[in-house]
C-alpha cells in the first residue's frame, strides 16, 4: 500500500522509524545514502553564453561597430594606424566585458554568501529529543515538527494534526489553504490525500508532527525544480532610469559622430581622417563602465548592510531604501526586547504581583486551574540548548509555562487530546486535555476574546457566575496591566466529558488574567529619534492592547501627546478608505488589537498618500502586507518562513535600529551613484571637447580614441567604484527623504558635472595640449601627422592634464555641498587605491616604452605639469566657491549629508 493509505504506525514502521525520531547514528547513514535534502537550481545559461552575452551587449555592439570601421579604414588606406585602433577597441570590449563577467559571478557569490547567513532550520525528533536542524539535513524517515508560519521543508505524511492548514499554491496553483489531517486515505493518488504535505508548501494554521519520506530531487518540488526559481531579482526604477541614461548617452554619441562624420566631409577633412574624429567622439561618449560600476556598489552596499544586520534578498531592495518616508512597525520583538516575564495577575478578581504570590499558598492553591491553563495552551516544543533541556518557540508562552512551573506545586501531568489553534481572527487558543482533573477544555487568549465566552468565575476557589460587575473588575484590571505597559493575557477552563473528542470554546469558567512585561530595546529611542530627525515617518501596528502599544510608545518617544490617536482593528474595520487615509493625517498615530492582514490596507492607503511604504512582519498573514509595501522587512529570529520569502530583506537581530541603519545605507547609494555619475561626465566633456575643436577651429585632434579608452576603462575604474562605496555621512539621517521625482541625472548634476567641473577640465587638458605644440614650433592650421613625436607628446600632455585633473575631481565629488577639508582625503581605500593606480598608469603610459607603443604616446616635456598644476588649483578653488555658495543658499549646510 502507499504511505498515505498506511495507519500512523503503518507509516512509521514502513521508512524504518520511530515516533520519537531516528537516531543520530541512523540520520547520519541515510543522509549518506540519500543526499542533502536540497534542489539543484533550474538550468541557467552556460557560463560560455553567458561571458559571450557580455561581448555584444548594446554598448560593446556600438564599439564593435567602431572597431569594424577601422580595420575597414586600415584596408582602405594601410599605414593611417586604424588597425591599431581597431585592434585596442577590440581589446577594450573583452576587458570590459570579460570584468563585467567576472563581476556577474561576483554578485552571485556574494548574494549567496549573505543568504546563508539565514539558512532554513526545521526542528526535528532526534533519539527522542527536539533539536534544530538545517533543512538539508533531514533525511527519509526524519519526525519533523510544523507550525503555523513555516515552510514544509520535505514531502511528509502527517502523523498527528491539530487544525492544520497548508498553502499549495506553488505546487497546485491552487491559493486556497487545504485542511490537512493524521488519518490513512483511501484516495488512489497521493497528492490529494490530506494526510500528505509537500516539500514547498507552507504551513497557514495548526500545528503538528510529520514523517520525511521523500527529499531532494525525489520530492514533488524536485521534479517540477523550475518553480524554485521564482524569487529572483528585478531590474528597480533607478537601475532601469540609469540604463536608459546609458542609452541615451549611446544614441547622443553615435549621432554627434555620424553629424560630424558628415560636417567633416563637407569641410573637405580627407575621408579617413575624417572617420578617426568619429570614431573617437564615439569612444569618448560611450559610458563602458557605468553599469558595471552600479551593480558592484550595490553588492557592496549590501554586504555593509549584513554587516549592520540586515540581509538583503533583492538588490532592488537597497536603492528603495533611501527614499522611504514611513515604516510601518510591529512592537513585540521590533520595538521591545522579546524576552517576556510574567509581571501581575488577576487570580480569580484579585490582582496581585508576582513577586507576592510565594506568601499565599493556599492561593495558589485555589487558582491551579489558571496555571493549568498557562502550562497546556502553548505551542512549545521540549529541545536541547548546550546540551541541557530548554522549551523553543514563543518567548511570551516561554514565560508563561515557567511562571506554571514555578507556582504551581502539583501540576497535573496532561495528555493533549485536540486543539483549538491560535488565529487572528478569533484571538485565542484552546486545548483539550487529559489531566488529573479529568478531561477538560483550556483557553488563553486575549481578554476581549476569552471573557465574552465566559458564564462563571473562580473566586476564593470557588467556582460562582459571572455577573457584569465582576466582569466590569476584570476589564478595570486589564485597563490598569496595559496602562503599565504589560500585555494582558486572559485563561479560561470548561470541564469536558470523558470521550469527549470536541468541546466548543463556549460557556466558559474565567480563571484571571497574566500581565507580562516586554521592554523596549535600549536602542530604539535613539533609532526613533534619528527618523524623525530624518522626516521620516514610524507609525506602531501592534496586536496588543491600546493602552499597553501607547504606554510602549511614550517609552520609545514615537508619541508625546496626552492623547494620540489609537485605531484598534474593529474600528478599522468600520473606516471607509477615505476616511483612513484622512486619519494617517493625524502626527501621532497607533493601530493597536490589530489583526496581521489588516496591515494591508494601511500599507494601501499609505501609498494611495503618495508615500514610501516599509512595513515590518513576521507572521503568514503579513505576507500581503510585506508584498504590498514598497519594502518588506521580514524578522530573521522570530519570522515565519513564508514571511521571510515574501520580504525584501530581513532583519537578522529583528531590531528596528537595524531598519534604520538600512534606511541608512540606502540614502548613501543613491547619493554615490550620483557621485561617480558627476565624475564620470566630468571626463567625458574633456574628451569630447578635443573633437569639437577639430571640428569648430580646425585644431588637430587633442585626445586619440586609444587614450580616450585608456581613462574609461583604465585610469577612472576604481575611483569611479570608491566613489559607489563611499560610507553613510553622520548628517544623512538628518535630511528629508528623496522626492519620489527625483532624477539620477537633473539639472543640477548635469549643469555642475557638464558645464562646470567639465569645463575646467576640458579647458586645462586643451591648454596642456597648445602649450606643447606652440613650444616645439607649431603654428595654427598646420595638421601634423599621426605619428609626429611633436603631436604624440602634446596628446600626451592632453592624457595627463585629464588624469591629473580627475585626481583633483575625485575628492571633489564625495560631496555636492561639503568642503573638501570636510571629507578628507583619506577614510575611503577604494578612492585611495584609485588614486594610486592612476599615477602608476599614468607613468606606465606616458614613461615607458611599450606604454608608448601601445597608446600614441610619448613623453611631454616636464614644463607642461607646471602648467596643469593651475589648472588643478583652480578647479579646486572654484568648485569650493560654488559649495560655499550652496550652502549659503540653502542654509542647512549642517543638514545635509551628500
Amino acid at each position: 500500500m502507499k504511505i498515505h493509505q498506511l495507519s500512523v504506525a503503518e507509516a512509521i514502521a514502513s521508512l524504518q522509524s520511530r515516533a520519537e525520531g531516528l537516531s543520530t547514528g541512523e540520520a547520519g547513514r541515510r543522509l549518506a545514502e540519500y543526499g542533502p535534502n536540497s534542489v539543484e537550481a533550474a538550468g541557467r545559461p552556460s557560463l560560455a553564453w553567458r561571458l559571450g552575452r557580455e561581448y555584444f551587449h548594446f554598448f560593446s555592439l556600438i564599439l564593435w561597430v567602431a572597431a569594424g570601421l577601422a580595420f575597414f579604414a586600415e584596408w582602405r588606406d594601410p599605414g593611417e594606424g586604424m588597425a591599431r585602433v581597431g585592434a585596442t577597441i577590440v581589446a577594450v570590449i573583452l576587458v570590459s566585458g570579460t570584468f563585467s563577467f567576472w563581476q556577474e559571478l561576483r554578485v552571485e557569490q556574494s548574494l549567496a554568501t549573505l543568504r546563508k547567513l539565514l539558512p532554513h532550520r526545521v526542528e526535528v525528533l532526534r533519539d527522542g529529543a527536539v533539536v534544530e536542524l538545517l533543512a538539508e539535513q533531514l533525511v527519509p524517515g526524519d519526525v519533523v515538527l510544523i507550525e503555523t508560519g513555516q515552510s514544509v521543508p520535505a514531502d511528509c505524511r502527517l502523523i498527528e494534526a491539530h487544525g492544520v492548514r497548508v498553502n499549495t499554491a506553488t505546487i497546485t496553483g491552487e491559493s486556497a489553504p487545504k485542511a490537512r489531517e493524521a488519518i490513512e486515505s483511501q484516495e488512489e493518488q497521493w497528492l490529494a490525500s490530506r494526510n500528505i504535505v509537500l516539500a514547498g508548501t507552507s504551513v497557514v494554521a495548526g500545528r503538528g508532527r510529520a514523517i520525511v519520506f521523500a527529499t531532494g530531487a525525489r520530492t514533488e518540488f524536485g521534479r517540477i525544480a523550475h518553480l524554485t526559481q521564482t524569487a529572483g531579482d528585478t531590474d528597480s526604477p533607478l537601475r532601469v532610469e540609469l540604463a536608459r541614461l546609458s542609452r541615451r548617452i549611446a544614441l547622443i554619441a553615435v549621432a554627434i559622430g555620424l553629424s560630424f562624420l558628415v560636417v567633416g566631409s563637407a569641410l573637405g577633412i580627407p575621408f579617413w581622417q575624417d572617420l578617426i574624429f568619429s570614431i573617437g567622439i564615439i569612444v569618448a561618449m560611450v559610458p563602458e563602465g557605468l553599469l558595471p560600476t552600479l551593480t558592484l556598489a550595490l553588492v557592496l552596499a549590501s554586504q555593509r548592510m549584513a554587516r549592520r544586520q540586515v540581509l538583503i534578498r533583492h538588490l532592488p531592495a537597497v536603492e528603495t531604501l533611501g527614499s522611504a518616508t514611513v515604516i510601518c512597525t510591529d512592537k513585540t520583538g521590533t520595538l521591545t526586547q522579546n524576552h517576556m516575564q510574567v509581571r501581575s495577575l488577576l487570580l480569580g478578581l484579585e490582582p496581585f504581583p508576582v513577586e507576592a504570590l510565594d506568601g499565599h499558598p493556599a492561593l495558589l492553591e485555589h487558582s491551579h486551574r489558571l496555571f493549568a491553563a498557562a502550562a497546556a495552551c502553548h505551542s512549545l516544543a521540549e529541545g536541547l540548548a548546550e546540551g541541557q533541556p530548554t522549551l523553543l518557540g514563543d518567548p511570551m508562552e516561554i514565560a508563561l509555562v515557567e511562571m506554571a512551573r514555578r507556582f504551581a506545586v502539583a501540576l497535573p501531568v496532561a495528555t493533549r487530546v485536540d486543539e483549538y489553534p491560535f488565529d487572528t481572527d478569533r484571538m485565542r487558543q484552546s486545548v483539550l486535555v487529559d489531566g488529573a482533573d479529568g478531561r477538560a477544555l483550556y483557553c488563553k487568549g486575549a481578554p476581549e476574546s476569552v471573557l465574552p465566552q465566559c458564564i462563571a468565575v473562580v473566586a476564593g476557589g470557588q467556582v460562582r457566575v459571572l455577573d457584569d460587575t465582576d466582569r466590569s473588575l476584570v476589564r478595570e484590571a486589564q485597563e490598569q496591566m496595559a496602562a503599565q505597559g504589560l500585555r494582558v493575557l486572559a485563561f479560561a477552563f470548561r470541564e469536558a466529558q470523558a470521550g469527549a473528542r470536541s468541546v466548543p470554546e463556549a460557556d466558559l469558567v474565567f480563571c484571571g488574567l497574566a500581565g507580562l512585561v516586554d521592554p523596549p530595546r535600549a536602542e530604539v529611542p535613539d533609532a526613533v529619534r534619528r527618523c524623525q530627525s530624518a522626516g521620516i515617518r514610524v507609525i506602531m501596528v501592534t496586536g496588543d492592547h491600546p493602552r499597553t502599544a501607547v504606554a510602549i510608545a511614550r517609552q520609545i518617544g514615537l508619541v508625546s501627546s496626552p492623547a494620540p490617536l489609537v485605531i484598534t482593528g474593529s474600528e478599522l474595520q468600520r473606516l471607509s478608505a477615505t476616511q483612513l487615509q484622512l486619519a494617517l493625517d493625524s502626527p501621532e498615530i497607533v493601530f493597536a488589537r490589530l489583526a496581521a492582514d489588516q496591515k494591508m490596507r494601511i500599507v494601501e492607503a499609505l501609498r494611495n498618500k503618495q508615500q514610501i511604504v516599509a512595513v515590518t512582519g513576521d507572521g503568514v498573514n503579513d505576507a500581503p502586507a510585506l508584498k504590498a509595501a514598497h519594502i518588506g522587512i521580514a524578522m530573521g529570529l522570530s519570522g515565519t518562513d513564508v514571511a521571510k520569502e515574501a520580504s525584501d530583506m530581513i532583519l537578522l537581530d529583528d531590531n528596528f535600529a537595524s531598519i534604520v541603519n538600512a534606511v541608512e545605507e540606502g540614502r548613501a547609494l543613491f547619493a554615490n551613484i550620483r557621485r561617480f555619475l558627476t565624475y564620470v561626465l566630468v571626463h567625458n566633456v574633456a574628451e569630447l571637447v578635443p573633437y569639437l575643436a577639430f571640428a569648430l577651429f580646425r585644431l588637430p585632434v587633442a585626445l586619440t580614441p586609444i587614450q580616450a579608452l585608456s581613462i574609461d576603462m583604465g585610469t577612472d575604474s576604481l575611483t569611479a567604484l570608491g566613489l559607489g562605496a563611499e560610507k553613510p555621512h553622520p548628517q544623512a539621517m538628518r535630511q528629508a527623504p528623496r522626492s519620489r521625482g527625483k532624477r539620477l541625472l537633473d539639472l543640477e548634476l548635469a549643469w555642475r558635472g557638464y558645464l562646470f567641473l567639465g569645463v575646467i577640465e576640458a579647458a586645462a587638458a586643451m591648454s596642456a595640449f597648445l602649450f606643447v605644440l606652440r613650444q616645439g614650433g607649431w603654428t595654427y592650421g598646420q595638421m601634423p601627422a599621426a605619428n609626429d613625436p611633436l603631436y604624440l607628446q602634446a596628446t600626451t600632455a592632453t592624457l595627463c592634464a585629464i588624469i591629473v585633473m580627475q585626481i583633483v575631481n575625485v575628492f571633489l565629488c564625495r560631496s555636492s555641498v561639503r568642503p573638501v577639508c570636510s571629507t578628507g582625503f583619506g577614510g575611503n581605500r577604494l578612492i585611495v587605491s584609485g588614486v594610486v593606480l592612476e599615477v602608476a598608469l599614468l607613468g606606465l603610459i606616458a614613461y615607458t616604452p611599450w606604454g608608448n607603443a601601445l597608446f600614441d604616446t610619448a613623453p611631454p616635456p616636464a614644463a607642461v605639469w607646471i602648467g596643469i598644476v593651475p589648472f588643478a588649483l583652480v578647479m579646486l578653488l572654484l568648485e569650493e566657491g560654488r559649495k560655499a555658495i550652496v550652502r549659503r543658499r540653502l542654509g542647512r549646510f549642517s543638514r545635509r549629508g551628500d
